[in-house]
C-alpha cells in the first residue's frame, strides 16, 4: 500500500493528492480534477514523485473517465523533466501497458484532437523526446546540428516547404535544400510504427511528415547528407539517453 506520507507533489506538498483521488473516484469533481492537474502536472509540464505514484489509480479510472487518461498521458510526457521519471514509470510498467492500450484505442476513433493523443502514445512508448517535438507538420521546425562539420541547421516540414536551411535572423532561412523523405518501406525503428499508426488512422499529413523526419538532409554547409531522426535525437535525449 502506498504511504503517501513520504510522497510530495509539484508544490511540495503531501497528503493532498490521495484525498482529491478518493474525490474523483466516488464522483465526478470538476474542482477536484482541476486541483489534481495542478498537483500532478503543473502548467502542463511540471511533475513529482507523486505525479507517477497517481498512475496506477489513474490507470483505472483511465477507461471511462477521459480526464484521468488525458492526465496520465500528460504526466508520462513529463518523464524526462524529473531526474527520477524513468525508475519512477518502471515501477508501474503494468499500467502503463494497459494505457497504452487505451490511447492506441482512441485513436482508432480519430479524436478531434488527435495529434495531442498521439503525442501521449509517444511518451507511453518511451520516444519522449518525439512526444515533446513532434508537431502537426502545417509550420514544424526542428533545430540540429550537421553531424559531420557541427553548423546549426533549420529542418523545416509544412507547408511552406519541406527543406534544411542555415537560419539567418535578419534573412530568414537561407541556402534551402529539399529534404529527401524515406518511403514506408525504408522506414525502421519508431519511424516505421509511428507511420503505420498515422496511415492505419487515416492521418495523411502526419504521416507525410514522418516520412521527412525519419527522411535525410543535405548539409547547405558542407553538403553531406544526414539523417534527421538521429540527429534529432541525439540533440534533444540527455546524454546518457543519447543514441550511440
Amino acid at each position: 500500500m502506498t504511504d503517501w506520507t513520504q510522497v510530495v507533489d509539484a508544490h511540495g506538498a503531501i497528503g493532498r493528492v490521495p484525498v482529491l483521488l478518493d474525490q474523483v473516484e466516488r464522483e465526478e469533481a470538476p474542482e477536484a480534477w482541476e486541483e489534481l492537474w495542478d498537483r500532478l502536472c503543473l502548467q502542463g509540464e511540471t511533475v513529482s514523485p507523486a505525479s507517477f505514484t497517481a498512475l496506477p489509480r489513474l490507470a483505472v479510472l483511465a477507461p471511462t473517465c477521459a480526464q484521468a487518461l488525458e492526465l496520465a498521458g500528460a504526466i508520462v510526457r513529463g518523464t524526462l523533466q524529473h531526474p527520477d521519471g524513468e525508475v519512477l514509470l518502471a515501477i508501474c510498467s503494468d499500467e502503463i501497458a494497459w494505457l497504452r492500450e487505451l490511447v492506441d484505442q482512441q485513436l482508432r476513433t480519430r479524436p478531434a484532437d488527435y495529434n495531442r493523443t498521439f503525442g501521449d502514445l509517444l511518451a507511453l512508448e518511451g520516444q519522449y523526446h518525439w512526444s515533446a517535438s513532434l508537431g502537426d507538420f502545417t509550420d514544424d521546425f526542428y533545430s540540429v546540428s550537421c553531424p559531420h562539420c557541427g553548423s546549426e541547421l533549420t529542418i523545416a516540414v509544412g507547408d511552406y516547404g519541406c527543406y534544411s536551411a542555415i537560419r539567418d535572423w535578419d534573412r530568414g532561412d537561407i541556402e534551402r535544400r529539399a529534404l529527401r523523405p524515406a518511403t514506408a518501406e525504408e522506414l525502421r525503428g519508431p519511424g516505421r510504427w509511428m507511420h503505420a499508426t498515422a496511415v492505419r488512422d487515416e492521418q495523411q499529413r502526419l504521416a507525410e511528415g514522418i516520412r521527412h523526419v525519419f527522411g535525410h538532409a543535405e548539409c547547405p554547409a558542407c553538403a553531406s547528407v544526414f539523417s534527421i531522426a538521429e540527429a534529432h535525437t541525439s540533440a534533444n535525449l540527455p546524454p546518457a539517453l543519447e543514441v550511440s
